[in-house]
């Protein structure tokens, strides 16, 4: 989803902000010292957190993030860091958090807990994805235009997400230094991610008038619009082997198209419901994956390429709480992943495919915080 976690669901810290629940789900309590292998976790880099029962496919969890709103985090190609969006808050008399500056970009290193800011500072940023090289990262940012953050949308309408002009795809060293524009197009420009083989970038941008999804090579040239169908396309990944993408996506029909196009005018988005489609890494033989009318967002490959992680409110009825669910790309053999009775989102699989990372509001330091947490994946 775009900006301040909008339209993150590959970028909405808003979704977490808005769906809060209250914490639920037997626990039992791992050592202190269980040992998360692979990954060499210092005490600074986290801490356990309570196994859920239920969670069958999630061993050894540990949370990395304490304060802020933090979500999105991809892992490095080698595995060691992530990189990630960051809100700080500012507390009211009351004591609840409200985003104080603009979502920034930062990285998370897995061994020391170090956490660096990678982004300029400035503007409104969102959606970063490391290069397959590991040297470099992506990401999306309206500094260009303004070091103000852009105002967030107005929600007099209902829960909307700002689509703003000023968002293009920038290119760094890993630390931020070395900072490339790679879009140069009016409006949106965002929801980045490379190809595992680092031979394409797939992205959502405005462009030509509708949301659509884009491929381009890693250095922003043989620019291909891969989808063209109204209504919303975005949050793109490949698959393992990058002979595959699956999104979210989102196709009104009737009075609702119409409300779509009216909103995209004024550059808004309304998501209420969204479904999962795979399809060949060129847009051909698309497949619609779940058809359940739920907000289904941040999908992403099992390490097979055979099945799909990704979060949804199917599950309740107030489309409150969202949690992680497993699907074979054919929609079939559905299982519930997540089961905290809390906002449970953008999931992503380790390069080894042996642990996983994803924003979760469970143990919350204040309203509905929304913070990393990481674990091993148990098949």
């Amino acid at each position: 989803m775009p900006s301040s976690w909008t339209p993150g669901l590959r970028s909405s810290a808003a979704l977490p902000l808005l769906f809060v629940v209250a914490c639920g789900g037997e626990a039992s309590d791992p050592p202190a010292d269980a040992p998360v292998e692979g990954v060499p976790f210092a005490v600074t880099a986290g801490e356990p957190f309570p196994d859920v029962e239920a969670e069958v496919h999630l061993r050894n969890v540990r949370q990395l993030t304490f304060e802020g709103e933090n979500a999105e985090a991809y892992f490095s190609p080698d595995g060691t860091k992530l990189i990630y969006q960051r809100t700080e808050l500012e507390f009211d008399e009351n004591g609840v958090g409200h985003g104080g500056a603009c979502d920034r970009i930062w990285t998370f290193d897995l061994a020391t807990g170090e956490q660096e800011l990678v982004s300029t500072g400035t503007g409104r940023t969102t959606c970063a994805y490391y290069y397959q090289g590991g040297d470099r990262i992506i990401y999306a940012s309206t500094h260009g235009e303004s070091e103000v953050c852009p105002a967030p949308p107005d929600m007099s309408r209902g829960y909307v997400w700002g689509l703003f002009n000023s968002y293009d795809l920038y290119v760094a060293d890993t630390d931020g230094s070395n900072i490339t524009k790679l879009t140069e197009t009016a409006g949106y420009d965002a929801e980045a991610t490379i190809s595992p083989v680092e031979d394409k970038i797939i992205f959502t941008s405005v462009r030509d008038g509708d949301l659509e999804l884009y491929t381009m090579n890693v250095d922003g040239s043989d620019l291909r619009r891969i989808t063209n169908r109204p209504g919303y396309d975005g949050g793109a990944f490949f698959s393992p082997d990058g002979t595959k993408i699956v999104w979210r996506a989102s196709y009104p029909e009737g009075e609702a198209l119409a409300d779509y196009e009216a909103l995209l005018a004024q550059g808004l988005i309304r998501p209420n419901a969204l479904e999962i489609f795979v399809a060949n890494a060129d847009g051909s033989d698309v497949v619609q994956v779940t058809d359940n009318g739920a907000a289904n967002f941040g999908p992403f490959f099992h390490p097979s390429g055979e099945k799909i992680i990704f979060s949804s409110n199917q599950g309740d009825p107030s489309g409150r709480e969202f949690d992680l669910y497993m699907i074979n790309v054919d929609g079939t053999g559905q299982e519930r992943i997540t089961h905290t009775g809390d906002f449970d989102g953008f999931p992503m699989f380790s390069p080894d495919g042996r642990y996983l990372v994803w924003g979760s509001n469970r143990n919350p330091s204040h309203e509905a915080n929304t913070n990393l947490f990481i674990a091993e994946w148990v098949e």
